[in-house]
């Protein structure tokens, strides 16, 4: 099992959440970040002055699954995800050990 955790633009989340649904991927976590990446942010300008704001406003995206399924679900965040632009993102793999449901105490696969 696998960890999938995806920092992507908060506009995109709808559209990613839909395309995981469709493929049969349910269950998830989000989360509402800030961070920045090479472009170590963007400078606005308001009446005469311009200001850097370094960290801006992200989606992280969390679901753990099967390793078969884990280059499929890299496929949908970023075809749906991908804007052309910096900052639409990063993916981290992480592998996971065990995975156990609270309510029924299943583990691993049937877990997720």
């Amino acid at each position: 099992m696998r960890k999938i955790e995806a920092i992507i633009r908060p506009e995109k989340l709808g559209e990613i959440k839909a395309a995981l649904a469709g493929a049969g991927f349910i269950g998830l976590t989000t989360y509402e970040v800030k961070g920045r990446g090479r472009q170590k942010g963007i400078v606005l300008s308001y009446r005469t002055s311009e200001y850097r704001v370094d960290l801006l406003p992200k989606t992280k995206l969390e679901l753990v699954v099967d390793d078969r399924d884990v280059e499929k679900v890299i496929e949908i965040i970023c075809e749906t995800g991908k804007t052309g632009n910096m900052g639409d993102g990063k993916i981290f793999i992480i592998p996971v050990e065990e995975v156990i449901r609270v309510r029924t105490g299943e583990k691993g696969k049937n877990a997720i």
